[in-house]
Formats: structure tokens, C-alpha cells, sequence
């Protein structure tokens, strides 16, 4: 379609389901309200666990957006991504052809792959033996197949990526998409992240004593843990100038990334680390940190994550910290996809002019400093114009993605 080795690159549609809704602008209302959408397990039996409540994704039918692929052949994490990259598709108001026809792929993050696959084929297993495991639904179980299913579903044969960095998954897809746009060997790119609610994390949580009972309150004195939580989110990336040329709706511009592993310690983040990434970020984007309008925090709610995370943004930022906000406090922590769900956020936070708020919270916890401002309660008017997204993983995978305000 072009010939130039490095352009502009936007985000011209938007994708979601979730706990709060199908379709972005149903997520995102939710989310501006400061609605939750958490609620009792259904997907396992959860009788066993004392914490019983978990940001589910309930009645979907994926047969409702899809077009192309048969949703019996998939697994729910490729359903949810394929669900997302149709309406960020949809929403982008771009002839499918068009994108089908050209260099066009995906790239997706996620934590778990297929779990719920897995754990259907581990109950199989435990119940009768290996060898009566359901044949088909081993052949749902690898996680490529995740950014195969977007790739099904739209028509695409360019690349196909299914990133595991875990939390932090859908930033390093969003930034590995964006340099495929960027640099010329794509012209289109869908980037996002799936997850499915499964025993073995919310377990793993659980155990790990970071799991709330009810509640996920980042930033709160009170705070006291994640909620786990399940969902597919996309975003459709163009050239700036393509968008303009056929008049497109541009949310935001994809400015620049920062990625890097600190590998100090299996679960616990390090400051240190997380600032580096920051301005690694911020040195791609070719932003200042005084340009800096709002953070969409990983904030999973934890205490040691929240002070953490301000810790590293104090490290970058000195004393005058942007306003900082989770939204897991709303839908829970949906591992792979939960920094696509920011940065989708972000993509509206720029384009309609407001801050995401964090639900939940009664008092800013005082042991993280001045200046700590978690948007509470529900979105706040404003007019950024450059935000930050951060995504945090287990291992230390740090990913941090800088969009603008296009101009």
C-alpha cells in the first residue's frame, strides 16, 4: 500500500467484552460510572474457595459478532479475541476487504492461554485417563491459536502473534504492532489481549494471599488484593495519513513503547526496573515527563503493587505526579488483556476528554505519599492530551505504552 520506512500510526477502532458489556463504548461506560462488574463464579465450581467473586464475562454469544469462524472449533480465550478484533473492525468503519486484502495480522496477549480448555481436558483426565481426553478439544488447546482465531475471523494473512508475558501481554503486543505499522512491513494491524476466568489462577491468587474477598480497591488504604477476571479487548491500527485520506475516526496516536524484564523475582515487582521502563518509554515516545497528563496504572490493588508502582512513578516523575488510575478496580484483573483494556481506555480518555476513574475507593492510602490523585469514584472531565499505560507481569515483565492526543 506504501512505500515510506516509518510513519505516523493510529488507532482508528475499538473492540471489548466484558464484565461491563459487549462492544467498547458499552465497556467504557461502565467504566466512567464506576460500575462494577464483578460478580459470584460461574465458570468453575468455586465452593471450595473462601473468595468467591471474580469479573466474569456471562451470557456471550459469540455467534452474535462473528462472521467467519465457527465458534464450536475455538476455545473461549480465541472467541473473546476474535469477538473483540471484529467489532474493533466494525468500529474503525473500514471495508473488511479492504483489510483483508492487504498486509493485515494481529497480535494478542495473554497469561493463561485456552485455560478453560485445559481445565475441561484436566478434569477428563483426573475423571476417566489420558487417552479419553476429547480430541477436539486438544486441538483448542495451543495458544497460537488465539491470534489465529482474529486472523480467521477477518480474513487476515499477515502475521499472527500470540504474546505470554502474562499481565503485561497486551502492551507488548500493542508495541509490537505498532512497529509493524510503523515500519512499513504492515499496513494494518489488529493488537489486543484475551483471557478466560480459570480455577488455577484464581487459586494461585489465592494462595499467593493477594486475592480480595469481594472488592478490588487500588489505591485505597483498605485495599487488600486483585479480583480475578476474564476478557477480549482490540485495537485497529493504521497509518496516520491512510486514516486521514479516508476520513476516519482517529481515537488516539500510538506515540512510542517501553518494555523490559528486571528477572529479580518471580512475583514481586521492582521499582527500580519499572521506572527504567518508564523512561524508556518516554525516550521512544520522544515525550518529557512534565508532558504527561494521566497514568492508566496496572494498579492490580495489592499493597505491595500500588505502592510499588507509585514508588517507580515518583522515581520518574519527582513531585509532581498525573493523575493515576486503575480500572481493575471495576472489572477485576483480566491478566493478558488487562493492559489492552487501558489502553483502550486511553484511546477514549484522549479522544472524548476525560480521566478513567478508580471505583472503590474511600481514602487514597496516605502511606503512598503526597499527590496521589486516583481519580475516585467516576471519570472526571479533562483534556489530555498524552497518557501513559502501564502493564506489570510475574517475572518482572515490565510494558508501557504512550499514546497521544493525534494533532
Amino acid at each position: 500500500m506504501r512505500e515510506s520506512t516509518s510513519c505516523r500510526v493510529v488507532v482508528t477502532g475499538l473492540g471489548a467484552v466484558s464484565s461491563l458489556g459487549v462492544g467498547a463504548h458499552a465497556f467504557a461506560a461502565g467504566i466512567r460510572a464506576g460500575r462494577s462488574g464483578v460478580s459470584p463464579i460461574r465458570g468453575f465450581d468455586a465452593g471450595g474457595f473462601p473468595y468467591t467473586m471474580a469479573g466474569e464475562v456471562h451470557d456471550f454469544e459469540p455467534r452474535s459478532v462473528l462472521r467467519r469462524i465457527d465458534p464450536e472449533e475455538w476455545g473461549r480465550s480465541g472467541l473473546f479475541a476474535a469477538s473483540a478484533a471484529r467489532l474493533a473492525l466494525q468500529d474503525a468503519d473500514i471495508d473488511p476487504h479492504v483489510v483483508a486484502s492487504a498486509r493485515s495480522g494481529s497480535t494478542i496477549g495473554t497469561t493463561s492461554g485456552e485455560s478453560a480448555v485445559i481445565e475441561q481436558l484436566t478434569e477428563q483426565w483426573v475423571k476417566d485417563s489420558f487417552k479419553r481426553l476429547d480430541p477436539d478439544a486438544v486441538r483448542k488447546v495451543p495458544a497460537n491459536r488465539i491470534a489465529n482465531a482474529v486472523n480467521a475471523e477477518l480474513g487476515l494473512t499477515g502475521d499472527a502473534q500470540t504474546i505470554a508475558t502474562a499481565c503485561s501481554a497486551s502492551n507488548y503486543a500493542l508495541g509490537y504492532a505498532y512497529d509493524m505499522v510503523r515500519s512499513g512491513e504492515a499496513d494494518f494491524m489488529v493488537s489486543g489481549g484475551a483471557d478466560s476466568i480459570n480455577r488455577w489462577a484464581h487459586a494461585g491468587f489465592f494462595r499467593l494471599g493477594a486475592l480480595a474477598e469481594s472488592v478490588c480497591r487500588p489505591f485505597d488504604a483498605d485495599r487488600s488484593g486483585i479480583l480475578t477476571a476474564e476478557g477480549g479487548v482490540a485495537l485497529f491500527l493504521e497509518p496516520l495519513e491512510h486514516a486521514r485520506a479516508r476520513g476516519a475516526r482517529i481515537y488516539a496516536e500510538v506515540l512510542g513503547y517501553g518494555v523490559n524484564c528486571d528477572a529479580r523475582h518471580p512475583v514481586s515487582p521492582d521499582p527500580n526496573s519499572i521506572a527504567d521502563c518508564i523512561r524508556a518509554a518516554h525516550r521512544n515516545a520522544g515525550v518529557e515527563p512534565a508532558q504527561i497528563d494521566y497514568i492508566c496504572a496496572h494498579g492490580t490493588g495489592t499493597p505491595t503493587n500500588d505502592a510499588t508502582e507509585v514508588k517507580a512513578v515518583r522515581e520518574v516523575f519527582g513531585d509532581r505526579l498525573p493523575p493515576i488510575s486503575s480500572i481493575k478496580s471495576a472489572i477485576g484483573h483480566t491478566m493478558g488483556a488487562a493492559s489492552g483494556f487501558g489502553a483502550l481506555m486511553c484511546c477514549l480518555a484522549l479522544h472524548e476528554g476525560f480521566l478513567p476513574p478508580t471505583a472503590n475507593v474511600s481514602r487514597t492510602d496516605p502511606a503512598l505519599g503526597p499527590g496521589v490523585d486516583p481519580v475516585p469514584g467516576v471519570a472526571r472531565p479533562a483534556a489530555p492530551r498524552i497518557v501513559q499505560n502501564h502493564g506489570f507481569a510475574f517475572g518482572g515483565n515490565n510494558a508501557i505504552t504512550i499514546l497521544g492526543r493525534a494533532a
